[in-house]
């Protein structure tokens, strides 16, 4: 592993070396929030945020995407017929990916790149994508990546790891991709040995500031039908309003629905965004809907990430500790509070019988 310091004053250059070789994109501040988004001048990049609103994952999996066109006129030999969108698979480098962030990208490559199922669009997609990696000194009072495998610092999924040490940032090159791309940079200066104490010592200061600690570890061994059952979904359903905030913010999410638009004598074949909160995402053609309850829906969401996930992967819970579902629920429901009443289950039986009384507040622990 190569370690290479970038003076601050001259990162916006480091950029602009980049451009020749590589498409752009980095957090950029919209308002009140800071989103990932194509950067066409360097020096719109923000990288003081504690957090985005919506992850990196929207570079890869859209929010609407444009899969296939047709027409509908007769006059034409391609009429009827199916045509993939084209896309640029040039080289790009996503700037400020926080480790959280870049780990959820290994949570849905079980879903998009398979042996089985690969679908092309995530693949080439991944393949053509340099992560450059912004490791977190102030994390948000709501992140747990300690408790879910993460960490402030975490490298996996990263091809470079920037520490902000004040003045420069060290820069760890992590995989033949990083390298690439500081050779596209051309002009490298070799971090020192006091740059990287300094950037070890921030690295350790930040890990001792994730103040929620959330236990994951029965949760591989418990009775699914136990959790399934348990009284506490009464509880925690009570208050959703079922707007899919959660499920819009999650990096790990990665249901969608595929539809057709037609205007006039063409159209379009999308991709978008789907939710399992929302009422009609398991209503079948036939009138029937498996999930018409509030409650079975809220239940599903959390039963995946932290259970149906985990028995059949093997890896750890489909969450990445974020935090950014208990920021933008607006009704105060907290995964952490969910997996310690599920982890907390007793077996079915030995399960006494309780009633619920939770308080959803927003808390550090």
């Amino acid at each position: 592993m190569n370690e290479v310091k970038i003076q601050k004053e001259r990162f916006a250059n480091f950029l602009n070396s980049l451009t020749d070789s590589y498409r752009l994109y980095g957090p950029v501040r919209q308002a009140d929030m800071v989103n990932f988004v194509p950067i066409r001048d360097t020096t719109e990049i923000d990288l003081s945020f504690q957090n985005t609103r919506l992850s990196s994952k929207s570079l890869f999996l859209p929010q609407s995407e444009r899969m296939f066109e047709y027409s509908l006129d007769p006059a034409r030999d391609d009429a009827h017929i199916l045509k993939e969108v084209p896309r640029d698979y040039s080289p790009r480098a996503v700037i400020g990916v926080r480790p959280c962030d870049a780990k959820a990208f290994k949570l849905l490559d079980v879903n998009f790149d398979t042996q089985e199922y690969r679908d092309p669009w995530w693949v080439r997609a991944r393949q053509s994508t340099t992560l450059v990696g912004l490791g977190c000194t102030t994390p948000c009072s709501t992140c747990f990546c300690t408790s879910v495998g993460g960490g402030p610092f975490d490298e996996e999924g990263l091809d470079v790891l920037l520490v902000d040490t004040g003045e420069a940032f060290l820069a760890k090159v992590l995989t033949e991709k990083g390298e690439n791309l500081f050779d596209a940079a051309k002009t490298i200066e070799p971090a020192d040995e006091e740059l990287v104490q300094k950037a070890l010592a921030i690295e350790q200061e930040a890990a001792s500031k994730i103040v929620s600690r959330v236990d994951t570890s029965r949760l591989g061994e418990l009775d699914t039908l136990a959790l399934y059952e348990a009284d506490f979904w009464e509880e925690v359903h009570f208050a959703c309003i079922n707007c899919g905030v959660c499920t819009y913010v999650c990096p790990t999410c990665w249901c969608f629905d595929i539809q057709d638009e037609t205007h006039g004598r063409a159209g379009d074949r999308i991709r978008n965004w789907d939710s399992c909160m929302f009422p009609l995402f398991t209503l079948h053609a036939s009138g029937h809907n498996p999930r018409e309850e509030k409650l079975q829906r809220v239940r599903q969401r959390f039963m995946h990430k932290l259970k149906y996930y985990v028995d059949k992967y093997k890896n750890g819970v489909a969450c990445v500790g974020c935090g950014r579902c208990v920021q933008y629920c607006p009704v105060n429901i907290d995964i952490r509070q969910v997996c310690r009443l599920m982890n907390a289950i007793a077996p079915p039986d030995r399960r006494p019988m309780h009633a619920c009384n939770i308080a959803w507040v927003r808390s550090p622990s």
